[in-house]
């Protein structure tokens, strides 16, 4: 399994992009940069989107990639939870803002929606995955992908703490989790669902007691305000666990 981190931001400029990962060239995991770090090439060969929850930064490029897909008569589907859906449709692909390319053309969409059972492994393009609720401001869920030699990653999306039964559902070799800010930042990332280094060093003392194992620890949809801070305080983490944590970069490339 190779993994490609074309966003690992929550904010965009000529150096970030917004989260956004590709697996193995056919699965997208958000689509915060999926357009604009992609060839025309490489987008047509996407089998399937996976959208965490409606934040903006998430879903930013589906009505774009739609256009591409559209104009070459390509589908695509797009594998989430109902609240995404309703807020794609809502604002985004409403024939106001954007057309409705989960009804164009009428014969075969150029989006087709499939919802997702939490807690149901499904087969998806050779895949099984796992959707798995996860703690934020909105709805939202991460997904756990295996692959069919076995290799399994696990993306949160966006998440706070609390992760629990999140790790009672899961047993990724790596795992892709959000980390948005510094410690400093901590009782304002508890009330809005995002993770800090002492949060983050909770969660993973869990995983470990709970699974017997740390994974590899991959962080995204970092602020880059934050980032040399994150940096520091990631490393004082990364001594005490004993464990393999990176920060992830756009362009950066994981294999499994």
């Amino acid at each position: 399994m190779k993994i490609k981190i074309l966003g690992a931001h929550n904010t965009e400029s000529r150096r970030t992009k917004m989260t956004c990962l590709l697996v193995d060239n056919v699965l997208a995991l958000d689509a915060g940069a999926l357009t604009s770090s992609l060839s025309f090439r490489d987008q047509m060969k996407i089998k399937v989107v996976f959208l965490t929850h409606a934040h903006y930064d998430h879903i930013r490029d589906i009505p774009a990639l739609a256009m591409n897909l559209f104009l070459r008569r390509k589908s695509i589907t797009i594998c989430t939870h109902q609240t995404v859906l309703d807020n794609l449709t809502r604002y985004f692909l409403n024939d106001s803002t954007y057309p409705e390319f989960h009804k164009r053309p009428p014969e075969n969409p150029t989006l087709k929606f499939r919802v997702l059972e939490p807690y149901r492994e499904t087969e998806i393009e050779g895949y099984r995955v796992l959707a798995v609720p996860v703690t934020h401001a909105l709805p939202a869920m991460g997904f756990q992908i295996t692959a069919s030699d076995g290799k399994t990653i696990f993306f949160t999306g966006d998440t706070g703490a609390n992760l629990t039964e999140v790790w009672n559902q899961i047993s990724p070799q790596c795992l892709i989790i959000e980390l948005t800010a510094a410690n400093r930042w901590e009782q304002a990332m508890n009330h809005s669902g995002h993770l800090t280094p002492n949060l983050l060093q909770t969660e993973l003392i869990n995983f470990q007691k709970i699974k017997g194992y740390s994974p590899q620890v991959i962080l995204v949809h970092l602020n880059p305000l934050d980032e040399s801070q994150i940096a520091s305080e990631i490393s004082v983490l990364e001594g005490s666990l004993k464990a393999n944590i990176r920060i992830a970069h756009e362009g950066m490339q994981i294999e499994l």
